[in-house]
């Protein structure tokens, strides 16, 4: 196949420059290592603009200064400095369209200049008198900051009351000095930009010895301005100090008004600072200095000035040639800006044409030389701002972008003819048909056949003229049927519309549907509509499961080239009822509410009932009421919701049904709360008994806050000895209490009590429970437990036994037993506690050869019982120390023979009694256990794998240490069916060489392998 190259070309349309970036004003660091300074410009335009500059009004040649460079539309200014280049920037861009100017931009340039290097002469005064240290800042820009040094950095002049540094003029003022202030001063300034700073030469302040300074009025050395010239939105500082003895007290007023609140007083109160100015802060502002000598005060206002801000600009016109251009442009600013305009960078004047008031621009009949671009510039003496358009001037001839057009009308309708040919300045427009000239009114009125033909447009003006041609053909009338014109369906029910258009069959028709004159979206209906189309001019739409709001008028859209004609049709859909309107909380009682609602929509289907429902904080979400009365019919609004919970807060909604079914439920109602009522509900599950020696324990679940009916609710707690008269009432105050311990000495241990409890709150007394035995608390254990008997296990573990002590008053809980060595205190011994009624227990981890003096004693909640007579045992010697050494073995078959030497036990080491083989398969957790009396043994490795095999000696002391590990390496020589070996098997084949005795750790191992020849350890 030929490959197919396809060209494209944008078209964009050509234009004046327009700003993308202006320049902004920039401060350079003098003494910075980067040295070149950039002003940026970047305009859009097509074709692209070219650039130029303007410092201080004067074009910049970029090509004579070659410290000059362009970058785009940046200008580059290297190795800047303040006197070349110091000034305002305005950048210029033009292309065969016009001509734009940016906006001013002032560049500086900071720097810090060192104090001189003269020595500072000193300064003397009087104890009491004040004295100002006067900086002389050396030569910098742009502002910075004073402190200053009281002898050497970094010990810096902490400002308050008595001391003050201004940061207008650098200076530090004490208004009254004192000896602490003798000292080398030294003055300190930082460039805010750079943040550089320089020291000056130190200021000697010392005492004159001639006497101190008597009492004198204050004497205001640092003031704000008379007149203060602050911008909108900036924060202002007024600086007010005095020198006085004793030290002055300044205060601030705002004359003819208040201080804003938003301004806040700083450094002891010598610094008024308004921080956002704005123009309600304009005003006379007064600080006055006082002390009890006398007092003075200055006084300065503060006006606000603003930079202009447009209100509304201009926008790019396109004008015929000799129509007017009306131009305006709206700023606000104090002071109140002026305007002037500028064409393609040049100042406008009147003249014979035009005109120029203010912000508005006025050309009579524009020209095509008018075209350009234009700027209004709206100034004060505080800045100035630039909006810019472009004036494009249209001549061309007519020309048509359709011919011919072709028309099509139908039988008895007004046909338009139109003729809008694309012209500057408009043409003069005339029609004929044939050779014969046609009203100018362009209206066929109730076409007919004859009005069939062609219809010729002329238009001209002075560039040209052009003809088109508009061909009128007269069709048959459509008529459009759509039936049924009106139904009514039940919610989940389908219905069929019948679209049925009878039109020229020289045309095509085609078909929409939409539903209240929104255009059907058939795949975003959720499958509720199919369009059907059954022929040419018949379609159907058919809505299945049909649902409330698919409710409305339908219409039929029939089209064709020559008519539009559409045919409506009302879908009722019965369902539901809607929610009702707003339901509202008439009367409430302490278990009543009176409600009212307005009724909704009841979708074609009259409402029958209403069904009540509440919310509380105690429900399982929307709960149905019981009402007055019942049921709530259709044709009611309001109803009483009654069988509430008095002091509960509820929220309220209705629900309607009609015999369609059940509606969404209203809006909740306003959460309102029930009244306060006597309570109605007693707790449940009185129960009691445990507690302390004469304690009578009651206890019972809290009644629920859904039902403690108001507030101050508590319980009252009722209580008799069996086969008493009077109850003894006690009143718990906490709503939470789940117990109440009564105490009395008298109480014998488990004495039967009657108990019921009750309810109370504010309005009254509530019902009490249902009456319950409790028993008074039992005691400690009385007796000791009985025939308690100790006997030695091992050197290290002691068994204990006891028998029970007798049920009755002050059964025990447990047993717990105490015990020492003889030859300890009573006080160093330990106690282990059983955990129920067991009558045994083996004290472990004692030491070896030691007697044990041991008691048991009975105890329960309440406390311990006496303790039993003691008893003694002995524990037996340790087990040796020396594991079994020397082990040997020899494998033979599927035997493995094991020897080694006896271990010999020490004087005070128990003595050996038998050995402990313990075998086990590397990997597994489990091993078994096989003991002997003689230092050998055999044994049977069936199955393969690898073995490990250790010794230890059993005494009566318990087991000694374990022998050096033996590893025996096994294979399987047979399956494992034909290997298998059964218990009896394995135990008969080591029975010469074990002693086996009634061991109850005996273990059974059942491997099935060959093993390899044996090897000697």
């Amino acid at each position: 196949s030929s490959d197919l190259t396809l060209n494209y070309v944008v078209l964009v349309e050509e234009c004046g420059p327009v700003f993308v970036q202006e320049p902004d004003d920039a401060i350079f660091p003098l003494h910075s290592e980067e040295k070149k300074v950039m002003m940026s410009c970047e305009a859009r335009g097509n074709p692209a603009p070219a650039y130029s500059w303007f410092i201080n009004g004067t074009e910049v040649d970029i090509e004579a200064v070659y410290r000059y460079s362009l970058i785009d539309g940046n200008l580059i200014i290297t190795n800047a400095s303040e006197t070349a280049d110091y000034g305002r920037y305005q950048c210029k861009a033009e292309n065969s369209y016009g001509t734009v100017l940016s906006r001013d931009a002032l560049l500086q340039f900071t720097y810090l200049g060192s104090f001189s290097g003269r020595t500072r002469g000193g300064v003397s005064v009087r104890e009491g008198q004040g004295v100002v240290l006067m900086c002389t800042p050396p030569p910098h820009s742009p502002e910075i900051i004073y402190t200053w040094v009281f002898n050497e950095f970094p010990s810096f002049v902490a400002e308050d009351s008595r001391r003050f540094i201004s940061q207008v003029t650098g200076n530090l003022y004490v208004s009254k000095v004192q000896p602490s202030d003798v000292g080398s001063y030294i003055c300190l300034v930082k460039n805010t930009v750079t943040n550089a700073r320089v020291l000056s030469p130190p200021t000697p302040l010392t005492l004159r010895t001639d006497g101190t300074m008597g009492e004198y009025e204050p004497k205001i050395e640092v003031h704000f301005p008379q007149s203060v010239l602050a911008a909108r939105g900036v924060t202002v500082s007024l600086e007010c100090f005095a020198l006085g003895n004793p030290v002055p007290t300044i205060t601030w007023r705002k004359m003819n008004g208040n201080i804003p609140k938003k301004a806040r007083l700083r450094k002891s109160q010598a610094v008024l600072e308004i921080p956002n100015v704005q123009l309600e802060d304009t005003g006379t502002y007064e600080c006055k200095a006082e002390n009890p000598r006398g007092g003075t005060a200055f006084k300065g206002h503060i006006q606000i000035y603003t930079f202009p801000q447009w209100i509304s600009t201009i926008n790019d016109s396109q004008l015929d040639s000799g129509d007017q251009l009306h131009w305006e442009c709206k700023a606000t600013g104090i002071p109140r800006p002026t305007y002037r305009w500028l064409r393609n960078g040049e100042l406008i004047t009147p003249q014979s044409r035009v005109e120029v008031v203010n912000g508005e621009l006025i050309i009579q009949k524009v020209q095509q030389a008018d075209s350009g671009m234009y700027q209004c510039v709206a100034e004060n003496k505080y800045g100035a701002i630039y909006c810019s358009a472009e004036l494009k001037i249209l001549a061309s001839p007519p020309v048509f972008s359709l011919n011919p057009v072709r028309l099509i009308a139908t039988l008895g309708k007004d046909v338009l003819l139109e003729c809008k040919p694309r012209a500057s300045p408009k043409p003069r427009v005339t029609w004929r048909r044939g050779d014969r000239r046609i009203h100018p009114s362009r209206r066929i009125i109730n076409s007919s056949r004859s009005d069939e033909g062609d219809y010729v447009c002329r238009a001209e003006n002075q560039f040209g003229s052009a003809e088109m041609t508009a061909m009128l053909r007269v069709k048959e009338a459509m008529r459009v049927e759509l039936s049924p014109c009106k139904v009514e369906v039940t919610v989940g029910e389908s219905v069929v519309l019948s679209c049925k258009v009878s039109h020229d069959p020289s045309l095509e028709v085609a078909f929409q549907w939409l539903l209240n004159q929104q255009p059907l979206n058939f795949q975003q209906e959720g499958g509720h509509f199919e369009y059907i189309q059954r022929q040419s001019s018949t379609v159907d739409l058919m809505i299945r499961s049909i649902l409330l709001q698919h409710a409305g008028k339908y219409s039929c859209r029939a089209q064709t080239s020559a008519d539009t004609l559409f045919a409506e049709a009302e879908v009722l859909v019965r369902g539901p009822p809607g929610p009702p309107g707003v339901v509202i909380v008439e009367e409430i009682t302490d278990t009543t509410a009176t409600l009212s609602w307005s009724g909704g929509v009841d979708n074609h289907s009259p409402i029958s009932s209403y069904n009540l429902q509440a919310r509380s904080p105690f429900s399982l979400g929307w709960q149905t009421l019981r009402t007055d009365p019942e049921p709530v019919t259709g044709d009611m609004e309001s109803a009483m919701a009654v069988d509430l919970n008095p002091w509960v807060d509820y929220e309220f909604r209705v629900v309607a049904s009609n015999a369609i079914g059940t509606g969404d439920p209203s809006a909740p109602s306003r959460r309102v709360r029930t009244k306060e009522a006597v309570p109605s509900v007693a707790p449940a599950n009185v129960s009691g008994g445990n507690g302390r020696r004469h304690e009578l324990v009651t206890s019972w679940e809290p009644v629920s806050e859904e039902f403690q009916n108001g507030k101050g609710f508590g319980y009252i707690v009722a209580f008799r000895a069996n086969g008493t008269r009077g109850w003894k009432e006690k009143m718990v105050t906490s709503a939470d209490s789940t117990t109440y311990k009564y105490r009395d000495e008298t109480f014998p241990p488990l004495t039967p009590f009657e108990v019921k409890v009750g309810v109370y709150n504010n309005k009254g007394d509530g019902p009490f429970s249902g009456v319950v035995t409790v028993y008074s608390a039992e005691g400690e254990p009385r007796d000791a437990p009985s025939e308690v008997k100790a006997s030695s296990i091992s050197s290290k573990e002691i068994k204990v036994t006891w028998r029970q002590i007798n049920p009755g008053p002050g059964r025990p809980r447990g047993y717990e037993v105490s015990y020492r060595k003889d030859s300890e205190q009573e006080e160093s011994g330990k106690k282990k506690k059983t955990a129920g009624n067991e009558t045994s227990m083996v004290l472990t981890g004692l030491e070896g050869n030691s007697v044990y003096v041991i008691t048991v004693r009975g105890f329960n909640s309440i406390g311990q019982g006496p303790a039993s007579t003691a008893n003694t045992a002995k524990t037996k010697k340790d087990p040796p120390v020396q594991p079994p050494a020397n082990l040997m073995w020899i494998q033979e078959g599927t035997n493995v023979s094991l020897n080694w030497e006896p271990v010999k036990s020490k004087d005070n080491e128990s003595d050996v009694i038998g050995y402990k083989v313990l075998l086990s398969q590397e990997g597994r957790v489990h091993h078994q256990v096989m003991r002997t009396i003689t230092p050998s043994a055999v044994l049977s490795l069936p199955e393969g794998g690898t073995y490990i095999i250790e010794v230890r000696a059993v005494s009566e002391g318990g087991e000694g240490a374990t022998s050096s590990q033996v590893r025996v390496l096994t294979s399987s020589g047979k399956t494992d069916t034909d290997s298998t070996i059964s218990t009896e098997e394995f135990w008969s084949s080591v029975s010469d060489h074990w002693v086996l005795g009634h061991l109850p750790d005996q273990g059974l191992f059942y491997p099935h392998c060959s093993v390899w020849p044996g090897s000697q350890l």
